[in-house]
């Protein structure tokens, strides 16, 4: 199958570039024909994976453009964004993908809060406005990816403050997507990208992970289905167990059940009999 925007050759975007999913993605995008700019913070990162995308690119090195750039920083983006149209043209595909796990519990430092907000939530808002506003007055198909997480959906204890920017960071995806549905002309679509457990960086593969070209083949297929929610099973988590995990946690409300209850020991044999109907 194709798409109008996968098949467009017209640029594709991503922030957290230097690794991971962002990587696996910017390797696929450009094996599509795609010309790619890769955005991290570190240029030494960069340059250490520049000439793997340019060996999948057609045009080699001349499709490949890396900007060391902090997402967190609106200015910054603002400059990518002049670059990448300087140099590519029009932005078929931007992918925000950067994050940082930096945060911790309802009682971490302060500080390490507003870095996890700066980075997941305020660095993707700064990637749309930089780089959506060209996208919308072309009137042509393109796509804005956002990556969240199930972490944002089902709020498991642990790391709140990760929890709190992509439950945000959903929240705000969908508005968009609504906004950009209800603009005359517009024809640019957004959708969440919604990841299993995934192996990334330096880490040895775990039994249970997908690996992040796993994650990418699964965007891609959803994306040629315009779907907006990409919901990534994994090696341990299936797509039914997702669903049962999402309805429970829907449940606590509408049940007015205490929050957090799957992990409530009161309510630990319910949830285990739940069941979709």
């Amino acid at each position: 199958m194709t798409h109008p925007v996968l098949d467009s050759r017209r640029a594709a975007v991503v922030t957290g570039a230097a690794s991971g999913i962002g990587l696996a993605a910017c390797l696929r995008f450009a094996s599509l024909g795609m010309p790619v700019c890769l955005i991290d913070l570190s240029d030494a990162a960069l340059k250490r994976v520049q000439d793997q995308v340019a060996a999948k690119a057609p045009n080699g090195g001349k499709d490949v453009l890396c900007i060391a750039a902090d997402v967190s920083n609106a200015a910054e983006m603002a400059a990518a964004a002049a670059t990448v149209h300087d140099q590519f043209g029009p932005v078929g595909v931007l992918m925000n993908n950067a994050v940082t796990r930096t945060g911790g519990g309802v009682w971490a430092d302060p500080a390490d809060w507003h870095k996890a907000l700066e980075v997941n939530f305020w660095g993707v808002l700064n990637g749309v406005n930089a780089f959506a506003p060209p996208m919308i007055e072309r009137s042509e198909p393109a796509m804005i990816v956002n990556c969240g997480s199930k972490q944002g959906i089902t709020n498991p204890p642990g790391n709140v403050a990760y929890n709190v920017t992509k439950s945000a960071l959903k929240t705000y995806t969908e508005a968009l997507q609504h906004e950009l549905r209800n603009t005359d002309g517009c024809r640019v679509s957004a959708h969440l990208l919604v990841p299993g457990w995934t192996t990334t960086g330096d880490r040895a593969p775990a039994a249970g992970a997908w690996s992040a070209d796993q994650v990418v083949d699964h965007m891609i297929s959803a994306l040629r289905r315009d779907d907006f929610y990409i919901v990534c099973p994994d090696n341990e988590v299936t797509p039914e167990m997702d669903r049962t995990r999402i309805l429970w946690a829907a449940g606590d409300i509408t049940e007015n059940r205490p929050p957090l209850s799957r992990w409530h020991p009161d309510y630990r044999d319910a949830f285990a009999a739940f069941k979709l109907e």
